[in-house]
C-alpha cells in the first residue's frame, strides 16, 4: 500500500488574500477550484509538484461536526485502493471512518492518539 501526501488544508479567513500569496508572492499555480455553496476551495502548489495546499475558508467550517481543531494544518493522503488502504489501516489498530463521498471525492478519514484526523482520497 503506497500512500503518499496529496495536500495539506490550510484554514484561513481571507481565502482570496491567501491564494493570491502563494501565486503572486511565492510563485504556485492554482491547481484546482470548488464552489461549495458560497465558498471557494482553492488548491495551490507549485506546478511540477503533485502536492498542494488546500485554502478553506474559516466560514465553510462553522458546523465543525468533527471538531477539528482548525488552528491545525489537516493533510490528505492518497492510494490508489481506499478499501484495502482502509482495512489494512483497520486491522493495525487505526481508528478509521467509512468510505464516503464529498464533492464527487471518494474518501475516508482516521485519527491519530492526539485527535487529529487525517482524510485518505484515491
Amino acid at each position: 500500500m503506497l500512500m503518499r501526501v496529496r495536500y495539506v488544508v490550510l484554514y484561513v479567513d481571507d481565502a482570496e488574500a491567501c491564494r493570491r500569496f502563494w501565486i503572486e508572492q511565492v510563485g504556485m499555480v492554482e491547481k484546482d477550484r470548488k464552489e461549495i455553496g458560497d465558498f471557494s476551495v482553492v488548491q495551490v502548489g507549485f506546478a511540477e509538484q503533485e502536492f498542494a495546499f488546500e485554502l478553506v475558508p474559516l466560514g465553510m467550517m462553522a458546523d465543525n461536526p468533527y471538531g477539528i481543531d482548525l488552528a491545525t494544518p489537516s493533510i490528505a493522503l492518497h492510494v490508489d485502493d481506499l478499501e484495502s488502504a482502509r482495512a489494512r489501516l483497520i486491522d493495525r489498530g487505526v481508528t478509521a471512518m467509512e468510505i464516503g463521498e464529498y464533492s464527487g471525492v471518494r474518501s475516508f478519514a482516521f485519527s491519530d492518539p492526539e485527535g487529529r484526523w487525517f482524510a485518505v482520497t484515491s
